[in-house]
């Protein structure tokens, strides 16, 4: 649980420094990123799956590419939904989603689900 609750202030804060980095993307106060952060984080358990299982011939096709327009269009919902986080245009969710998702993979990569960081010890000879 602990390990969840991390991983939701660490997609918050991404959703912060996304606003700031991606024109397109405005987060107008903190309480937003963090109800985003949650809808994003519910949608993607959601929506996402139903959404990749109905479109999977394109992904096939695109060789899993399409997969980020989806989770582009889960942020773009995403800033439809909550009051105080905007999305606008297609260019802006894709390279959020981006960015969201190389975020999203460090956290996981590092943070187990008890909230303890994980690290991998490489042994010379």
């Amino acid at each position: 649980m602990k390990g969840i609750l991390i991983r939701w202030v660490i997609n918050a804060v991404a959703l912060i420094l996304a606003s700031h980095v991606i024109k397109g993307i405005e987060v107008d106060h903190l309480m937003a990123a963090f109800v985003a952060a949650a809808v994003l984080g519910v949608m993607n358990a959601v929506v996402r799956p139903i959404l990749i299982l109905l479109t999977l011939p394109i992904t096939l096709l695109t060789l899993g590419l399409f997969v980020l327009v989806i989770n582009g269009f889960m942020l773009y919902i995403a800033g439809a939904v909550v009051k105080g986080f905007h999305v606008t245009g297609f260019w802006s969710s894709l390279f959020g989603a981006l960015f969201l998702s190389v975020i999203s993979w460090i956290a996981n990569a590092f943070i187990n689900d008890r909230g303890r960081i994980e690290y991998i010890e490489v042994r010379t000879r």
